[in-house]
């Protein structure tokens, strides 16, 4: 059974419709890229700007996904701002992998965001799109 225990909620105003369950942007949008880092999880829809929106940031939330998922994994948004499970990185084809610093004698990453947003992890499996699942938010 599906429940949410939000220990933090936000309120704001929306920028256009969200749907229940979607991915928040910092600007109270519906996430719209693949990867986008978001603020939380919109508790409930909104049909245009303006509107309240109550945004869960921490604790689990109930979000709608965009692809099969299985319990326990990683999750980041798809470009509904449904969740889906992340893509594992991987060293291009080519490429050197670095094992560290010392090693290659570079310092390779500072500070930053990585290319996808990975904001919780599943609590329950989806079989397909469009289903509701439980959800531990990162942060």
């Amino acid at each position: 059974m599906s429940q949410s225990i939000d220990i933090l909620t936000l309120r704001g105003l929306s920028a256009g419709a969200i749907a229940r369950g979607r991915g928040v942007t910092f600007a109270d949008a519906q996430a719209a890229a693949a990867g986008a880092k978001i603020k939380g999880i919109a508790q409930h829809a909104t049909t245009a700007a303006g509107q309240d929106v109550a945004i869960t940031i921490c604790g689990t939330a109930i979000v709608e996904v965009g692809a099969a998922v299985t319990l326990g994994a990683s999750l980041t948004m798809d470009a509904q701002g449904r969740a889906v499970p992340a893509v594992a990185l991987a060293v291009a084809a080519g490429a050197t992998a670095m094992t560290s610093a010392a090693a290659n004698g570079v310092t390779a990453l500072v500070g930053g965001d990585s290319p996808q947003f990975v904001f919780a992890d599943a609590l329950q499996a989806a079989t397909a799109a469009g289903q509701f699942i439980e959800v531990l938010l990162r942060r």
